[in-house]
């Protein structure tokens, strides 16, 4: 007596997108933690010689890299969510949603980032993109989910026992 298992090879391209969210969240939740670690224990003596004529600045700019840090760590869950979300619900918008804080973490943050370290300061007129597309991939990510029922949630397929 064998067990029929349902062929699961239609759905493979909506699981490996899934893992990718799910991968990626996590990957750049943890450099989110590593880059907030070295804002908070050694940034801090980078800047201080950089701009210890204005103390002002320095106050800023260490606050620009933790507010690039908690951004990047809030999307980073976000990509985690998208994952989940679409292992129920697949579809277009939880794609959208993905890309965009995937976006929103590479202009936001990142440039946030390259403002602190490089003093170019033309990226902080860029960094307002980033937080559009996070904002964006919020609403995204609602329109994905939104019309979640229970049934769909509780849908465990058509898998037949021999």
């Amino acid at each position: 007596m064998t067990k029929s298992h349902p062929d699961l090879s239609p759905q493979l391209p909506r699981l490996a997108m899934t893992r990718y969210w799910i991968c990626l969240g996590a990957i750049l939740a943890a450099l989110a933690v590593g880059l907030g670690a070295f804002g908070a224990h050694g940034l801090d003596e980078i800047l201080s010689e950089r701009h210890r004529d204005d103390p002002e600045l320095l106050a800023r700019r260490m606050d620009n890299w933790k507010t690039a840090a908690l951004y990047q760590m809030h999307h980073s869950i976000g990509l985690i969510l998208v994952g989940l979300v679409a292992l129920v619900r697949p579809g277009k918008w939880l794609a959208v949603a993905g890309w965009c804080f995937i976006l929103g973490i590479l202009v936001f943050s990142g440039l946030l980032y390259a403002l602190v370290v490089t003093e170019v300061r033309v990226l902080g007129a860029v960094v307002p993109i980033g937080g559009i597309a996070y904002i964006v991939g919020w609403i995204a990510l609602a329109m994905g989910g939104c019309c979640l029922s229970p049934v769909e949630i509780v849908k465990t397929g058509d898998a037949t026992r021999s």
